[in-house]
């Protein structure tokens, strides 16, 4: 996806303009999961779609420059997907969604995968969410391990909270990622325990104040906080995909180490937050469109 990221100085005035900065860069969830994938030495793909202009080839461009395969759909008569995000003064976003081409997805490459990440909304919709289930379908017959971000309420919860609800439990994630936010969106205000109804392993991202980690050990469950420093950030944009990304390498390398659950799992989430706060801390370049 084409971010078209709009960060005004000062508050916005209905009617007229205010100072600010207007960029394009490099966007997307997933893409931004692979590529921090790919920056902390994962072997990194990303199943996409764009369409058959500048933007497409840029944006495929950038993904290979950070080590990542792309295996890319270009489909014709559709441009490549933008999301306008407004940044505010205190780095929260606000997202306006044109998917174009991005909803077209419908090839998918699986050979040799350990692990198949999807953010919700390649869950969502035809023919992407079919591609995205048909995807989880292959890499488990491929012994991989499924992630899945919620990624977005308002996306998440557009048939309802049952259906989410329904949606989650049929993908039945081996982890399951999410803000604090998205859980209490997801389970109607009860407990992030419940988090455990729908995965094994369950990480719920509290930004500044850390992580939420849960899983399930034998009969019962285990849960514990990963704390992080606190880092002022004009733009929040990515940290959460790049969190995930972080995670699932530290959590393969800790598991290939032979270590224990709950040592893996905190290795998993320090990792993460690291990855987090490199994104935080990375200006985004602005995408050479020529």
């Amino acid at each position: 996806m084409l971010d078209v990221v709009v960060a005004p100085a000062r508050a916005l005035e209905s009617g007229t303009d205010v100072p600010g900065r207007v960029t394009l860069v490099q966007g997307g969830s997933a893409a931004t999961t692979a590529r921090w994938l790919g920056r902390l030495g994962a072997r990194s793909s990303l199943i996409t779609s764009v369409g058959r202009d500048s933007a497409g080839r840029a944006l495929v461009e950038t993904l290979r420059g950070d080590g990542v395969t792309p295996r890319v759909v270009r489909v014709a008569g559709a441009r490549t997907g933008r999301i306008g995000v407004l940044v505010a003064a205190d780095g929260e976003r606000s997202f306006v969604a044109d998917r174009g081409a991005a909803d077209h997805l419908r090839a998918s490459w699986f050979k040799g995968a350990d692990a198949l990440h999807l953010p919700v909304y390649s869950l969502l919709g035809e023919p992407l969410g079919d591609a995205g289930r048909r995807g989880i379908e292959l890499a488990r017959e491929a012994g991989a391990v499924v992630s899945v971000d919620l990624a977005s309420i308002g996306p998440l919860l557009a048939d309802g909270r049952r259906s989410a609800r329904a949606l989650i439990a049929e993908v039945a994630p081996d982890l399951l990622f999410a803000t604090a936010s998205e859980a209490s969106a997801l389970l109607g205000g009860r407990s992030v325990d419940g988090l455990l109804e729908f995965a094994a392993t369950a990480v719920v991202k509290r930004g500044s104040k850390g992580a939420t980690v849960l899983a399930r050990v034998g009969d019962g469950s285990t849960r514990f906080e990963v704390a992080t420093e606190h880092l002022a950030a004009s733009d929040t944009t990515g940290a959460g995909d790049a969190f995930d990304a972080g995670f699932l390498v530290g959590w393969f390398a800790a598991r290939a180490a032979g270590r224990s659950l709950p040592a893996s799992l905190q290795r998993a989430a320090v990792a993460g937050h690291r990855a987090a706060t490199r994104q935080l801390s990375t200006p985004r370049p602005e995408l050479p469109l020529g």
